[in-house]
């Protein structure tokens, strides 16, 4: 097999391997161990390698930051576990994705320092940003995980999973009745000419009034 090292991955792209094993797929992943300026996905043989982006890893401190932000203005407990790599060998299946966070099961994993799928819950949302996902899609599936959102090219995809596969939605089951779909990219432009900070200072309190008018209005 092609040694890790011999691999040149421009920053933002990625590298498709073909006729991948699971003891290799596990190598690689022992190898990049140290170098974490990739992700991996690994699909019944075909094992995908992704350079991160200095864009798509600012994308994804902003857009994170943006959720830890509305679940404690919600007050809504949650534990995000970023890029952990969730595994099920039995479907030869494996991801890292961007965050991900765990939210209905949050007391499940509350206190474990490690996370094995086989008997723990999967998280109930998973981020990935500006990468092409479709071939992500069917591990994902493969995984459980709830739902899914993409950001690319400026845009929010909301998949949730029904009868094993997930459809594209309007509106977060997570969030009902709050605008994320359009709401987040918004915020996330805006960072860029007002900054960080100033957005998550308005988002924050957009958060806290929306929130009162509608326990006022309950």
């Amino acid at each position: 097999m092609l040694q890790i090292s011999q691999l040149d991955i421009a920053p933002g792209q990625s590298v498709q391997l073909r006729t991948v094993t699971w003891r290799q797929y596990k190598k690689v992943l022992e190898d990049l161990s140290s170098h974490r300026a990739t992700k991996l996905a690994y699909n019944n043989g075909k094992l995908i390698i992704v350079r991160l982006h200095t864009k798509q890893e600012d994308n994804k401190e902003i857009i994170s930051d943006l959720i830890k932000a509305l679940f404690e203005e919600l007050d809504i407990e949650f534990r995000s576990l970023g890029s952990t790599t969730f595994e099920r060998r039995s479907d030869l299946k494996a991801i890292e994705p961007d965050q991900c966070f765990y939210i209905k099961n949050e007391k499940a994993v509350r206190d474990h320092h490690q996370i094995d799928i086989k008997k723990d819950p999967v998280p109930d949302l998973a981020l990935e940003i500006d990468i092409d996902t479709r071939s992500h899609l069917e591990i994902y599936e493969a995984l459980g995980i709830p739902e899914l959102w993409q950001f690319s090219q400026g845009g929010l995809s909301i998949n949730t999973l029904r009868a094993g596969k997930y459809k594209s939605v309007e509106e977060s089951k997570l969030f009902p009745d709050l605008p994320i779909k359009d709401l987040l990219p918004y915020c996330l432009e805006q960072s860029r000419t007002l900054g960080r900070n100033v957005v998550m200072r308005d988002f924050r309190q957009w958060v806290r009034d929306t929130h009162q008018r509608r326990q006022m209005a309950s």
